[in-house]
């Protein structure tokens, strides 16, 4: 009798762990906490100098220089135009330069400034964030800006091959050497926002692509320093292969992370740098120097940092195009002028291969 009583004490106590082994094992994974409920709805820009505001000016004075600070994010940027219904609030993230390892989490820094996923996980402990728009990639393999410098070089040195004949061959290759970098950005994203207690559904997160800054018909008394020095082969090349093999690469991408995209690959077309006699109606710079900084060494190496970058009125129209796609459901648009001669989002099939 001892024996069983043993025994039957020997099962109470094993039905006693396996519940509590079920309960643990079953019980839902606590949720992080959002928000406040009255917490400020807000839209944020991540990335890059598209969405900073470079090339728009009137910088904020502690994004430019000071303390090594340089990612020069501008009032006028085009996510600081998006005015939602739900969001009437944009905050912008970005930083020139940045390449995709400074929008994940982690160590990589740009310009002394952290992580952005990281800086977005606490936004969003305090904001509520409804839509994220990113710009990022042409830092990454292809190295866009140092590939428009090696165009100016080629078109300064008479028996230098141009950028379309040095950087062509490899282009494709860097753009997909790209694409996993950004996916693993726009996951970090993604992780970011969980830790601050959101669903993947509770917020839009939108990838757009990049405008070609020249077009193919730059006008010829402007094709020099005072304007866009770059020889006609590798002005046709930049506008019609590397720009859309770029585009195609991160809808790639948009596509493998499950987000929004936007194409602004068509966004410049006839409002390129150079392509107009009166520039008012360009929406992007030309080679820009600050003479100013040349003064400075400390400055001295940004001095060209505007160049080629969308101006104050393409990031407004950049702008009015991102809160057109945000006001929307399809899963992809592709930012063109209309007939009224301002860029609107056009739908156009899902990010593909």
């Amino acid at each position: 009798m001892r024996i069983l009583r043993w025994s039957a004490l020997g099962v109470v106590l094993a039905v006693v762990v396996l519940l509590s082994l079920f309960l643990v094992v079953g019980a839902p994974a606590p949720v992080p906490p959002g928000p406040p409920e009255n917490a400020p709805r807000v839209v944020v820009g991540m990335g890059d100098s598209t969405m900073s505001g470079e090339g728009a000016a009137d910088y904020d004075p502690a994004t430019n220089g000071k303390g090594g600070d340089w990612c020069h994010r501008s009032p006028h940027a085009s996510i600081l135009q998006v005015k939602l219904p739900t969001a009437p609030q944009a905050i912008n993230l970005a930083c020139s330069g940045a390449p995709s390892g400074q929008v994940e989490l982690g160590d990589t820094k740009q310009y002394t400034e952290p992580s952005q996923a990281a800086r977005l996980r606490d936004l969003a402990t305090t904001h509520r964030v409804v839509a994220i728009v990113l710009a990022i990639g042409a830092n990454d393999d292809p190295s866009f800006s140092h590939v428009l410098d090696d165009c100016i070089q080629s078109y300064l040195t008479p028996n230098r091959l141009g950028c379309a004949q040095t950087v062509g061959p490899v282009w494709q290759g860097r753009v997909d050497a790209m694409v996993p970098k950004v996916v693993r950005a726009i996951r970090d994203i993604r992780t970011a926002m969980a830790g601050a207690g959101y669903q993947n559904t509770d917020y839009q997160l939108v990838l757009q692509s990049y405008a070609s800054p020249v077009a193919v018909n730059v006008l010829e008394p402007l094709r020099n320093l005072s304007g866009c020095p770059l020889r006609r082969e590798d002005l046709a090349w930049v506008h019609s292969k590397a720009v859309p093999v770029l585009t195609d690469g991160l809808r790639l991408a948009a596509r493998q992370a499950g987000v929004r995209f936007l194409d602004l690959s068509q966004a410049g077309v006839g409002h390129e740098a150079c392509s107009n006699t009166d520039q008012k109606k360009e929406w992007f710079r030309r080679l820009a120097v600050q003479w100013t900084d040349l003064q400075s060494d400390q400055r001295a190496a940004h001095a060209l940092q505007e160049s080629f970058h969308p101006n104050a009125a393409g990031h407004a129209q950049i702008g009015r195009c991102e809160r057109e796609f945000l006001d929307g459901v399809e899963p992809a648009a592709s930012c063109r002028s209309g007939p009224d001669g301002d860029l609107h989002a056009a739908p156009v099939a899902a990010p593909g291969p």
